[in-house]
């Protein structure tokens, strides 16, 4: 018997080690595919506030740990209290309560602490809110519009001024969430094809307003939150004192696709600000194209390709195949229409209530004829059609 229970035993403790072998070997493999923490972003099993990257942010921090201070300090004297005089004044020890109308010692007591103590809090949090309200005398000046589901970026006033571009989720990140199977990486749902960029140290006004429906401009790291709201314009500001990326979303639930709409900061340097700048601007120049040239079908479409894969394929599908409140465009009646004019018009103003959004005055009219071309000889769909720009600037006046 004495045999067999140490079989027995020493079965299971080589069972033990087996498991915690494989527990570990697992666990291992676990933290190679887990993410990391997202500099300027989300951390992973976050619990406290984002890392401040700006004076507001920073003060923020502050007003939240002194808030907590204070609320800790409360409960534990209030409940301290309650507690000891529970355990103290018990009536199994004989305890008899006290019989007494008022005191004027308490009912001032109970008055005048709260009062300062609200006084307290309310002072510092005061100069903070009269802090982040105060956006006169920026050094730069962006707008910033919500779609569903990207951001509009005009650089309005400053060094930058005459800049604009559009910044949707980047096409891969998307395919991916698609898939139901995501990959593992840091940045997951906040990489962007095109940032917004500005400078380190530099006051940045931001203001929002929206094209359709309720969008919300927030980016924890620099401590701000801003709605954009059709028809309305309000305003935020930032100064940023840390070079990085940041990373924030729309916090306003605005649709289906609300998950897909990042925000991606990248503050530079001067300098750098200032290269980045210059050639934005020469890349804007250079797509500035004249609307009277007339382009070959093959240019067209290659160009075309680029276009969609950018600002369309995100709701109708790299395939053309579109996916739920979004209609394919493979096969399309108005895209295989020989009345060019019918996708022309769709394209230029959105139709739907902007469930299509109006992409006149977003894209070129060479960008808007080469996507259009694109669509009409990709796919299924072998229209031999060609829009050239110059009808899109026709049918936009």
């Amino acid at each position: 018997m004495t045999m067999m229970n140490a079989r027995v035993h020493s079965a299971s403790s080589g069972w033990a080690r087996r498991a915690a072998v494989a527990a570990m070997a697992a666990l291992a493999a676990g933290s190679a595919l887990a993410v990391n923490d997202l500099k300027g972003g989300p951390g992973v099993n976050q619990l406290n506030l984002h890392e401040p990257a700006t004076r507001i942010a920073a003060d923020q921090m502050w007003l939240h740990n002194f808030m907590l201070i204070i609320c800790l300090a409360i409960f534990i004297a209030v409940f301290g209290v309650m507690f000891y005089s529970l355990f103290k004044h018990r009536k199994s020890k004989g305890a008899v309560s006290a019989n007494f109308h008022e005191s004027v010692a308490v009912e001032i007591a109970w008055t005048v602490v709260p009062f300062l103590i609200v006084i307290g809090m309310a002072l510092p949090a005061t100069k903070v809110v009269v802090a982040m309200k105060d956006t006169t005398n920026a050094d730069l000046t962006i707008k910033t519009t919500g779609y569903q589901w990207k951001w509009g970026y005009d650089y309005v006033k400053g060094e930058g001024e005459g800049i604009g571009f559009l910044s949707t989720l980047d096409l891969a990140q998307r395919e991916s969430s698609n898939s139901g199977h995501p990959e593992p990486v840091d940045n997951y749902l906040l990489k962007v094809d095109n940032p917004l960029v500005v400078p380190v140290d530099k006051k940045v006004r931001i203001i929002t307003t929206a094209n359709d429906v309720i969008h919300s401009w927030g980016v924890p790291a620099f401590g701000i939150k801003q709605d954009a709201i059709p028809g309305f314009v309000r305003d935020t500001w930032f100064k940023a004192d840390k070079v990085g990326d940041y990373y924030g979303q729309c916090v306003e639930l605005c649709g289906k696709e609300h998950a897909y709409m990042p925000i991606h900061v990248k503050v530079l340097s001067a300098a750098d600000y200032t290269a980045w700048v210059d050639g934005k601007k020469k890349e804007m120049a250079a797509k500035a194209d004249d609307p009277s040239k007339v382009w070959e079908q093959a240019a067209l479409i290659a160009r075309g390709e680029k276009v969609y894969a950018n600002n369309c394929a995100v709701c109708h599908k790299p395939d053309g195949k579109g996916a739920g409140q979004f209609p394919a465009l493979d096969g399309s009646p108005v895209v295989n229409s020989d009345d060019k004019l019918k996708q022309i018009t769709v394209v230029l103003n959105g139709r739907n209530n902007n469930q299509m959004p109006a992409w006149k005055g977003k894209l070129s009219d060479t960008e808007i004829a080469a996507a259009i071309t694109y669509t009409k000889n990709s796919w299924s769909n072998k229209t031999g059609q060609t829009v050239q720009p110059s009808e899109v600037l026709a049918a936009s006046k």
